[in-house]
């Protein structure tokens, strides 16, 4: 059986792994051809390899800007699979037109249905209709003008005041008897008006890191980095916390592979 060669662009190692893994599982005839880090990578590679792959998994926000930003340099011609955090009305828009998308984070039943839908949209392909690029460019357009950018600012209420808060001055936020709390740099502390995970899609996460579900931490406040028990790591900051910060055995390499972004 013809094997189904796959391009995965995700600026996460780790998150690229797991993809790539849970695909294979699924189908063991599916190949990745390569794993692109960057739009720069990418661009480069889907200009030289045109008829290179069968599909692409693209995640939205990569670490030198929006993959959208590969469409304007080069013209990709087969069927696409957006990773995203952001459930928008927009993207619906791709599921009726050969694109597909997927939300972080996936499981094996999403990809599966991924997979379908790519498999039914290469039928008419193979009788030698392509993806209409000008209809691909203005869905790309739709869907990067409902994409809010990365939060500046929060705006909290402290002492009978409204008061501005830069997000990178933020060391570290965490979460204590369900209330939330922004600890500053200078050592300030805001109740804010987010879950945890709401605060977690607004962060840059080439800035913060979801430590735990208690802490979200700013990797400009960490100073040195422990090992603690059972695989973990003891994350130390400043200013300190009354609590330690520890990463899960488990997410240790995908905390390594972010202090070394």
């Amino acid at each position: 059986m013809t094997s189904l060669r796959i391009a995965l662009v995700e600026d996460e190692p780790v998150t690229a792994r797991n993809l790539a893994h849970m695909l294979q599982s699924l189908d063991e005839n599916i190949r990745i051809v390569t794993m692109l880090r960057s739009v720069k990578e990418a661009t480069a590679w889907f200009s030289e390899q045109e008829d290179g792959y069968d599909l692409a998994f693209m995640d939205i926000r990569l670490a030198d800007g929006l993959s959208f930003d590969i469409f304007k340099k080069v013209s990709i011609h087969k069927p696409v699979i957006f990773v995203t955090a952001y459930n928008d009305y927009a993207i619906e828009a791709f599921k009726n037109n050969g694109i597909d998308y997927i939300l972080k984070p996936f499981d094996e039943a999403e990809l599966q249905q991924s997979l379908q839908k790519y498999e039914s949209l290469v039928r008419p392909t193979a009788t030698g209709a392509q993806p209409n690029p000008a209809k691909l460019a203005a869905l790309l357009e739709q869907l990067e003008s409902n994409i809010k950018p990365y939060k500046r600012s929060f705006l909290v209420h402290h002492r009978d005041k409204l008061v501005p808060v830069e997000t990178n001055k933020i060391a570290w936020c965490y979460t204590a008897h369900e209330i939330v709390y922004a600890h500053t740099q200078d050592n300030r502390q805001y109740i804010m008006e987010f879950t945890m995970e709401q605060l977690e899609q607004q962060l840059d996460p080439s800035l913060f890191f979801r430590a735990n579900r208690q802490f979200i931490v700013n990797r400009q406040v960490i100073t040195e980095v422990d090992f603690y028990f059972n695989g973990r790591l003891l994350v130390k900051v400043k200013p300190e916390p009354t609590e330690p910060i520890l990463i899960s055995k488990a997410r240790v390499p995908e905390f390594k592979s972010w202090m070394n972004h």
